[in-house]
């Protein structure tokens, strides 16, 4: 391998683009989206990214906001880092092209809004869609840029490592088998380094915000090639997807609370403001009501429906103003409006819906993990950033900052090394025959995963969890062995594996901690630590 040498960045969305762009004009970068590149979560994205930008905020304030919302958990160092680069961060985006919601007298001329568990406004945002905003840019910018190549429907198979290539060895990447999947056929494609930059694993789940391709891909490979990953138990519920029968995917962003919508019971009981939608329930459950961090209204949305026996609750925005809302929230208000839904004339019907990864594999700062060449960056990482809950908005501002220093120490510790790697075998294998079997044990893992390892856990559950995934994993691991390899096929391995992570990360933990609620430990202990899943043996 040559000085030369490709990075490979196992992901399209805003972590590897920002990767790929801040490389690019020293060294060739090939990114591989495994569907469309316009097709992941960044492009979903609605809300915002955080910037420390007004007079009104500090470094300070957004570390403790952080650190308030991570539970304890959330690395004091880490957050500073972010929060210090924040505006750096924005000012990148923005002279990368990406149209922020204006405001004449707002710091970088930019609107902010503000989210739950921020003391101020500090959110830039392109109304409600800002991450795609923010993707359409940044992947201008790449295809005009001569030195990234960027691949479509290509799928990372497994890292290429010293420990695949039974090397006695430093653990090292050399890179990737992936799979074009037009062509049904896996190439070998070596790499100076490999990023992983896939996001989470929100579709383990039944009912998810998050886009088809959140299948924990990088988490999974990583884990194979013998990496840690920590925090995994603590699995994002946004409060507020959008419930209904044709949309099961649709985020109604934690702006519109930030600009004061109101949750309320759809329970025919008279509402003490006059409202018959039905009375408020989060000033019982905590004192910053609706500005709650994403896990107290989650949990506390999950225990009014079950305690009222109700399929959602309601999401009052309408003494907000049809104007306004059309300004501030043209998507959701439109995406509404088409299933019938007039949101300045009654609330929405809204529902908890897994959301974000706040685990992942352990990386520093600058996205390196255990195995030397391998990298990763986003949603796929545990950095100590998030810790036990995410604040809200911090996932792209941690894509941009880190995705930075990532590309900074790739570019200064390029390898020059020349390495022969082996073809990819599949002489073994056959075509599958049964796609069904496929589709009834994603169907199976996603919905023992809602049953069970969802917003609130006990033990018992947990335990019948990890044994009825150890049987899915058996059978899959089986018709990996024997099959060829589709997409289908890969992101059901890659499933299991980080469902089992996230069984065995909730096993571990005896408390009740941010993200994740067991009602056989409820109360929080006075010091934590994070769950980091270590291997005892390196071939398990």
């Amino acid at each position: 391998m040559s000085a030369d040498a490709a990075v490979v960045v196992v992901g399209a969305g805003l972590a590897g683009l920002t990767v790929a762009l801040q490389l690019a004009d020293r060294h060739p970068v090939v990114v591989l989206a495994k569907r469309t590149l316009q097709e992941g979560a960044t492009d979903w994205a609605q809300g915002g990214i955080v910037g420390v930008l007004g007079s009104d905020d500090s470094v300070e304030s957004h570390v403790h906001d952080t650190q308030e919302a991570g539970g304890g958990l959330v690395d004091e160092h880490v957050a500073r880092f972010v929060a210090r680069h924040s505006a750096a961060a924005i000012e990148w985006l923005v002279a990368q092209g990406v149209p922020f919601s204006p405001d004449p007298e707002g710091p970088l001329g930019l609107h902010l809004t503000r989210e739950g568990g921020h003391a101020v406004r500090r959110i830039a945002h392109a109304a409600d869609a800002t991450g795609h905003a923010i993707h359409e840019a940044l992947l201008a910018r790449c295809r005009a840029h001569p030195n990234i190549v960027l691949r479509e429907r290509w799928m990372a198979v497994d890292l290429i490592t010293s420990r695949l290539l039974r090397r006695d060895e430093v653990p090292t990447c050399y890179g990737v088998y992936a799979l074009d999947i037009e062509r049904q056929r896996v190439e070998t494609l070596p790499a100076a380094a490999v990023v992983l930059a896939t996001g989470g694993v929100g579709k383990v789940y039944r009912y998810t915000s998050n886009p088809d391709t959140s299948t924990g891909d990088g988490i999974a490979m990583a884990w194979r090639a013998g990496c840690r990953v920590g925090n995994m138990e603590f699995v994002q519920f946004h409060p507020t997807c959008l419930y209904h029968p044709q949309e099961r995917s649709f985020l109604i962003t934690e702006a519109m609370r930030g600009e004061g919508a109101l949750l309320r019971l759809p329970n025919g009981q008279p509402s003490p403001d006059g409202s018959p939608w039905g009375p408020r329930f989060m000033p019982a459950h905590d004192e910053r009501a609706e500005l709650a961090p994403r896990d107290i209204v989650a949990r506390a949305i999950d225990f009014e429906m079950k305690k009222h026996g109700v399929d959602h609750v309601w999401l009052d925005a309408m003494h907000l103003g049809e104007a306004f809302l059309k300004e501030h929230f043209p998507t959701i208000h439109a995406r509404c409006l088409a299933l019938g839904i007039d949101i300045a004339r009654q609330p929405i019907p809204v529902v908890p819906a897994a959301h974000y990864t706040c685990g992942g594999v352990v990386t520093d700062l600058d996205g390196r993990t255990d195995v030397v060449g391998l990298y990763a960056v986003g949603e796929t990482t545990h950095t100590g950033l998030h810790g036990a809950n995410r604040l809200a908005s911090n996932s792209l501002l941690e894509c941009v900052v880190l995705g930075h220093s990532c590309a900074r120490h790739i570019a200064d510790a390029y390898p020059e090394r020349a390495e022969t790697l082996p073809p990819w075998d599949e002489s073994q294998v056959e075509d599958a025959d049964e796609q069904v079997v496929i589709a009834h044990n994603w169907d199976e893992l996603r919905l023992l995963m809602w049953n069970y390892v969802g917003i609130v856990r006990t033990t018992k559950r947990l335990e019948r969890a990890l044994h009825r995934i150890n049987l899915l994993k058996s059978e899959i691991d089986e018709y990996y062995a024997n099959f060829r390899v589709t997409r289908d096929l890969l992101e059901l391995r890659n499933l299991v594996d980080c469902a089992k992570l996230i069984v065995r990360s909730a096993l571990q933990r005896h408390e009740s901690r941010g993200l994740h609620f067991s009602r056989d430990y409820p109360y929080t202990l006075p010091a934590s630590f994070p769950t980091v899943m270590v291997r005892k043996n390196r071939r398990e």
